[in-house]
């Protein structure tokens, strides 16, 4: 599905057919048929377009003549409902740059990209290119940041519940949120990286704008933060299945502990009726008072015992 967008008095209208300087934005469905007429209607290669589509493509820019490239991934709702899947999951967006356009495609419906559709991102242009792509990347930033609150809040909770729960649930939720974790930390790495050569190579050609270029550091700088909060908030996940996975096989010790225990203590009157059990003359067998002394007696030297193990904190 292509849409054409243009800013016409501080609003942003939907066109019907594409205009010099609008943004034209391309979501699904589409198929092969119709990306080769939008690459031929506007003059661009088609696989700028195919590898937007590639959920496993890396962030990176690219020039061919007038054309630019910049492949960007972004945080989405995994709507994936099977267990251990992650929460989120990162896809590209590609930001294609042409004389007349700028052209933004993903595979997915972007939530980034819905927000300036439905006016969330004030004071963009679509007519000035380099600001357009900066409050892309800004957007996307912010995404990530929040998905990243989000997932630690998840994290908070599924921890509070892990110390009164024997289930394998919650780790399961642990190893999605570790998971989308793992996303974020290779996408925004990849991210930072390529944010740092455009800056280097002026792929936006913004050297000369003080403003825009104060801006592209701050998004490094907000890129940077992202990133050492998705490995800290990753460090701090392996430690707590650690210490989970140490907690369980100590718990584990201990019952089997007391149980073994239990078996020792019980195997004393379980002995002693045995010995009375044998055919053979054995203290009090014929007395009236053989059966209460056996019992009496087996009950004194399993309290004894059980003291012991008490004393000795085995209990």
């Amino acid at each position: 599905m292509v849409k054409y967008f243009l800013k016409k008095n501080g609003a942003l209208e939907m066109l019907d057919e594409p205009q010099p300087s609008c943004w034209v934005n391309i979501s699904p469905p589409f198929d092969q048929e119709e990306l080769t007429r939008i690459a031929a209607q506007f003059e661009i290669p088609l696989d700028f377009l195919t590898d937007s589509l590639d959920v496993d493509e890396r962030s990176r820019y690219e020039r061919e003549d007038d054309v630019r490239l910049i492949v960007v991934n972004t945080p989405l709702v995994n709507e994936v409902n099977a267990e251990n899947e992650a929460f989120y999951i990162t896809v590209p967006i590609g930001i294609i740059l042409t004389i007349d356009h700028i052209i933004t495609i993903s595979a997915y419906e972007n939530p980034i990209i819905r927000m300036f559709i439905d006016g969330k991102v004030k004071n963009f242009i679509p007519t000035d290119e380099p600001d357009f792509v900066l409050k892309i990347l800004e957007q996307n930033v912010f995404r990530f940041l929040t998905c990243l609150k989000s997932l630690n809040r998840k994290r908070n909770l599924i921890e509070k519940e892990l110390y009164d729960s024997s289930k394998n649930k919650e780790l399961r939720q642990l190893l999605s949120i570790e998971k989308s974790l793992v996303y974020f930390v290779n996408s925004l790495s990849a991210n930072e990286l390529l944010k740092m050569k455009m800056k280097r190579s002026d792929f936006l050609g913004i050297r000369a704008d003080e403003e825009k270029t104060d801006l592209f550091e701050d998004i490094i700088i907000d890129n940077t933060q992202a990133l050492e909060m998705s490995n800290v908030y990753t460090n701090i996940l392996n430690g707590t299945m650690e210490a989970y996975a140490s907690i369980i096989s100590n718990n584990l010790n201990q019952v089997i502990q007391r149980l073994t225990l239990i078996t020792i203590i019980l195997m004393l009157p379980t002995l002693v009726a045995s010995l009375y059990g044998m055919n053979v003359p054995l203290p009090f067998k014929d007395s009236q008072y053989a059966f209460p002394f056996i019992i009496i007696f087996s009950i004194v030297i399993s309290l004894l015992l059980a003291l012991w193990f008490r004393r000795k904190r085995l209990f």
